[in-house]
């Protein structure tokens, strides 16, 4: 059977509650009142019982059951008190109250019920100096309950205080974790565009080389698309599928400038959205004739990317934007 801290705590208790019990049954002077002493033994493992038994959604006691244990701790004291003739309440066995109501008190703390804990304790020691006498009841056992009560209070708030740095703890493990795939993600990704580059680059570089710079016009033009596509791969992963990279293509043959940004306007998309983005994309860029085109996606609560085409002549004007197109980061 698995031992839980639970149950071990839970079994710890019951075992005490019957001890105490025991210890009140084990009369070596007959009580006056001996129902009231049944009554107060009773009650008491009702209550212990209850207080250790009965769940709830969460650890903590439920709240009647807390009310329970004050009124218990308030009533045991009292009948055990009343059903003895006051010389006979010093006895072994007349004092097992005071232990048994201050286990009481440890378990509210320990089932994060503090206040009723403490309130608990608090009746006991009235009680016990009441029908005692201070030095009486300090002496046969009321130190020691309030030393369990105060060493369950700090070991309630240490636990948690573990809880709490475990937690934290895993939280941190977990963005490591996480950083740690996206770096291999990163990895992954530059590996790809650096073997596309070379890909794209590397028979250019080689013809030049061989022609020793000696190119054709058919040559010199595939030598500047290779460039725009390793500046595209460089400024502008995040926007390129095979789509978008065919439409650029095909826009740059026809003589168009293509200028590509990615500033981080995709980040934090989902991946669906970004595939609707990029095919978008594809498509303005697939019926562009202007002859300068420039993509750019910035970082905005709003706009994903922006396509400007603009017409020859290097003027800043407005007239002379041919195409201003906007695809937002959430679909319409």
């Amino acid at each position: 059977m698995r031992r839980t801290v639970r149950s071990m705590a839970t079994a710890l208790a019951l075992g005490f509650a019957v001890y105490f019990a025991a210890r009140a049954i084990w009369w070596i002077v007959q009580p006056t009142a001996p129902l009231l002493m049944v009554a107060a033994i009773a009650l008491y493992l009702a209550t212990v019982l209850m207080a250790v038994l009965v769940e709830s959604a969460r650890t903590r006691m439920p709240l009647w059951t807390a009310v329970l244990a004050l009124v218990a701790g308030a009533v045991v004291p009292s009948l055990v008190s009343l059903s003895l003739d006051p010389p006979v309440r010093e006895a072994p066995f007349a004092t097992w109250y005071i232990g048994a109501t201050g286990l009481l008190a440890v378990v509210c703390i320990v089932r994060r019920r503090p206040i009723f804990g403490w309130a608990v304790l608090v009746v006991l020691i009235v009680a016990a100096c009441s029908f005692m006498g201070i030095g009486a009841a300090f002496t046969l056992g009321l130190v020691g309950s309030i030393t369990w009560v105060v060493v369950a209070q700090l070991l309630v708030l240490f636990w948690d205080r573990a809880v709490q740095d475990t937690e934290r703890l895993a939280d941190i493990q977990r963005a490591v974790s996480a950083w740690h795939a996206t770096q291999l993600v990163r990895q992954r990704e530059r590996r790809v565009r650096a073997q596309r580059a070379l890909a794209v680059a590397g028979p250019v570089l080689s013809r030049t080389v061989a022609a020793h710079g000696q190119l054709t016009e058919r040559e010199r033009l595939q030598a500047r698309l290779a460039e725009g596509t390793l500046r595209d791969e460089l400024r502008g992963a995040q926007l390129l599928n095979d789509a978008v990279r065919e439409a650029i293509s095909e826009a740059r043959a026809r003589g168009t400038l293509v200028t590509v940004f990615d500033e981080g306007g995709l980040d934090g998309l989902h991946e669906e959205r970004v595939r609707e983005i990029r095919d978008e994309l594809a498509e303005v860029l697939a019926e562009v004739r202007s002859n300068r085109v420039i993509v750019r996606a910035g970082r905005d609560e709003v706009l994903a990317v922006t396509v400007v085409g603009r017409a020859a002549g290097g003027s800043r004007d407005d007239d002379a934007v041919e195409l201003y197109h906007e695809i937002p980061r959430e679909a319409r």
